[in-house]
């Protein structure tokens, strides 16, 4: 197999995972700009995963958060997805939205709360039996907001507790993935702060919890690429929470604000064995003024086109001007393959996926967004309430 069917077979395998709720009425906590057509159940949400890995060809599961995305019957939930080409994917648990949970969760000072917590990750475990699922979803909103107002130590104590119980009740084939956030909503400690803390608890907890990295969750000129490797060095980067930031955690489009930071991600990737379905690749983003459907095709093609690159990198001539110590070659040898527009080559294998070569074009033509506002009226809009 020549070099560049190589990159083409590659390509031809990615798989990117879409969350329900980006098909919702999202944004910041100021302001949702509620738009015509969104979702108003789950089943709809897939609906609208379903075009996305239509047009994309790459996109075929779908991440659920409960309770957003709660209904009676998640085996049915599983086969309408199904019946629709796309699969339920990660479970996402919510342990933020609850007046319960000011002080935190599954660290709150009250055992009552805590045990709250943690029933809800073990129904989430209980949904991943009913879909299928494999990954279970933490992130926590955790902390603190002034000195002295908990035991940070007995925080880390009762998370670690928490954890344990639930890993416990993991089936086989099923893992935990354990993201972090370094601050927001807590302002003075946040419980799960960074991605040592994060492999700490999984290291401790066994190889069934592995860590993941949202690329929106680092404080500027954080060298996230540097925690990819690492992390793919211990064999604990369980995935990627993807999307783009300007400032704190903005959840826009992956590839908006960097996407030279997109790629050298995507490098460390396929160099350290990343490129596998051991890692998940999924979005977490909020589409306030954009149209949401193609604001989610528009994201799948950044991270084909990012990972595009980084499968072109002439690694051997990388390495030799590494290893003579010729500084400006190694970096040319990256900057060549960062530059090479990968547009044409993502537009040949569509084509031999059977797929149209311009997916935001194909579903513009497809009627579809036209459809959803014209069928999708009344009921009450899906979104997270902010």
């Amino acid at each position: 197999m020549t070099e560049l069917a190589a990159v083409k077979a590659a390509l031809k395998t990615q798989a990117v995972e879409t969350p329900s709720w980006a098909y919702g009425n999202s944004g910041t906590r100021f302001k949702v700009f509620a738009q015509q057509g969104v979702p108003r159940t789950p089943r709809e949400k897939l609906e609208d995963a379903a075009q996305v890995h239509a047009f994309t060809g790459v996109a075929p599961t779908v991440a659920l958060h409960i309770p957003w995305d709660k209904v009676d019957d998640y085996a049915a939930l599983a086969k309408f997805a199904e019946e629709r080409g796309v699969k339920l994917g990660a479970i996402n648990s919510n342990t933020f939205q609850d007046d319960d949970y000011k002080l935190g969760s599954i660290c709150h000072p009250d055992a009552a709360v805590r045990r709250k917590a943690v029933d809800h990750l073990l129904e989430c475990v209980d949904i991943m039996d009913a879909t299928g699922s494999s990954d279970l979803k933490l992130w926590f909103a955790d902390g603190t907001n002034y000195p002295g107002q908990d035991d940070l130590r007995a925080r880390q104590d009762r998370l670690a507790e928490g954890l344990s119980e639930v890993y416990a009740r993991l089936g086989d084939g099923q893992r935990m993935l354990l993201e972090y956030k370094f601050f927001e909503p807590a302002f003075y400690s946040t419980d799960v702060p960074d991605w040592g803390t994060a492999y700490a608890h999984c290291l401790k907890l066994g190889e069934k919890a592995q860590v993941v990295v949202d690329t929106g969750h680092h404080a500027p000129g954080t060298n996230i690429e540097f925690i990819v490797a690492t992390l793919l060095r211990e064999g604990k980067l369980g995935g990627f929470d993807f999307n783009s930031r300007f400032y704190a955690d903005d959840d826009l489009m992956v590839g908006a604000a960097d996407p030279f930071q997109l790629f050298r991600i995507m490098y460390e990737v396929v160099r350290g064995g990343g490129f596998s379905p051991e890692v998940a690749f999924m979005l977490d983003q909020c589409h306030n003024i954009e149209a949401k459907i193609p604001a989610i095709i528009r994201s799948v093609m950044n991270v084909q086109e990012a990972t595009a690159k980084a499968l072109l990198v002439d690694r051997e001539a990388l390495a030799a001007a590494q290893a003579s110590g010729d500084v400006l070659e190694a970096n040319a040898v990256l900057m060549d393959a960062y530059n090479t527009d990968v547009r044409p080559l993502l537009a040949e294998v569509r084509g031999e996926m059977g797929l149209d070569a311009d997916p935001m074009g194909a579903y513009r033509r497809s009627g579809w967004a036209e459809k959803i506002v014209a069928e999708r009226v009344g009921g009450d809009q899906a979104g997270w309430g902010a």
